[in-house]
């Protein structure tokens, strides 16, 4: 039984104690037994009999405002907003305090697009202390202000469910299609105003970059820099786009060019960790390790957080045979982040060189714990799209043998 029959069964409850006294002098035994059969059938879930029932009760006794506001409810359930509205309306008109039927006429509302009259009960309800209540409401009046293009007052409401449900599926689905919604909103009102603006193009570059369409991407980040040569991190996109499409296409070029990218980000911005890594993470995949450890050592100094860079700096010092080196920079990338499983991988190997077997089959066997989860995550959804900023250091093919 879902939670919005469960509560107006409480008072239905009450209402049939009243009415079976004020039926006991006429004994009207037929009236009895609907009332009976009808709050059987809303226990059961059986709407249509419930519905049956309600109906024939609403003819009989059309003065009682819980009837009528039972019979919406089955309505609502039953997704026939045009049918609960009327009865949902009588039912407030005869008792003006039936505060959750006044919550259910909104919502009808807001599902029949009626979004101007629905916003006043939407409101109160989306303020109302039952968490099932508002968040009903909420969900609604996300779809009303989307609705009437008051989209503002969308992500207002988004960022307050996002607030009170955090883990809610159906609130966060919602709220991805609001404030994608908005961010695309945005972004063509910025097309529309300034179309040949650097903040055009480069809200084109990230949209083409996202989409995987590098060439044009590397375009956009290139009008970029043409109209601003100094502008900060773009650079660093657009080796990030050079460097994917590289890895796409194995062109040597295109890595050259990467590379060519960071160091010139580095030059407008010597503060910037990751231009610093990413040249880390080219030269150590390519076994230049003297170059990789150079570039990891400049990232970390720069910013001594960077999970990825210890674990590249650690490979790299493992490679060199320098276990006792690489040791601290993997405690170090696990403190950062306990759920990365090349981490564990790593600190087995090293452990392994440092002659401590214990500690070694401890941090494998975390890695195999977290590879087997990892395994079934990624079998069981695909992310929408990717929100690293950096490359993401995995095993290397003859570190997993």
């Amino acid at each position: 039984m879902n939670w919005l029959i469960r509560e107006f069964l409480v008072g239905l409850t009450i209402f049939y104690m009243l009415v079976l006294v004020q039926l006991a002098p006429a004994q009207d035994s037929a009236l009895e037994q609907l009332y009976e059969a009808a709050q059987r059938s809303l226990t059961a879930g059986n709407y249509p009999e419930a519905q049956r029932a309600f109906e024939q009760l609403a003819q009989a006794h059309p003065e009682i405002a819980e009837i009528r506001a039972n019979l919406g409810l089955i309505y609502f359930e039953e997704k026939q907003f045009d049918k609960a509205v009327p009865e949902l309306r009588r039912a407030l008109k005869l008792k003006p305090a039936l505060t959750k039927s006044a919550a259910l006429l909104a919502m009808s509302l807001s599902e029949l697009g009626q979004y101007e009259e629905a916003l006043a009960g939407l409101e109160k309800g989306f303020r109302s202390p039952d968490p099932q209540m508002k968040r009903m409401c909420g969900l609604q009046l996300e779809r009303a202000y989307t609705g009437m293009k008051r989209d503002n007052k969308a992500v207002e409401i988004a960022l307050e469910m996002s607030h009170f449900y955090p883990d809610d599926p159906e609130v966060l689905y919602h709220n991805g299609r609001i404030f994608g919604n908005f961010a695309f909103l945005s972004i063509q009102r910025l097309s529309q105003l300034a179309p040949e603006s650097v903040w055009t193009h480069q809200a084109a570059a990230e949209a083409y970059e996202s989409q995987g369409s590098y060439g044009s991407a590397i375009s956009e980040y290139r009008q970029v820099l043409a109209m601003e040569p100094r502008r900060p991190g773009v650079h660093y996109r657009l080796g990030r786009t050079l460097l994917a499409q590289a890895r796409a296409t194995t062109s040597a070029e295109d890595l050259t060019s990467a590379v060519s990218e960071f160091d010139e980000e580095l030059k407008l911005d010597p503060l910037n960790a990751s231009a610093a890594y990413e040249i880390g993470e080219i030269h150590r995949r390519a076994a230049e390790f003297e170059d990789a450890q150079e570039h990891f050592e400049l990232a970390l100094k720069i910013y001594p957080d960077l999970e990825e860079a210890h674990l590249g700096l650690a490979a790299v010092l493992t490679y060199l045979r320098k276990p006792q080196l690489a040791l601290p920079h993997l405690q170090k990338a696990a403190s950062l982040n306990s759920e990365n499983e090349v981490t564990w991988y790593r600190l087995s190997q090293v452990e392994r060189a440092l002659g401590n077997p214990e500690e070694a089959q401890r941090a494998l066997a975390k890695f195999h714990e977290l590879h087997q989860r990892k395994t079934v995550q990624e079998q069981a959804s695909k992310p929408l799209f990717s929100a690293e900023e950096v490359t993401k250091q995995t095993l290397d093919p003859n570190e997993a043998q």
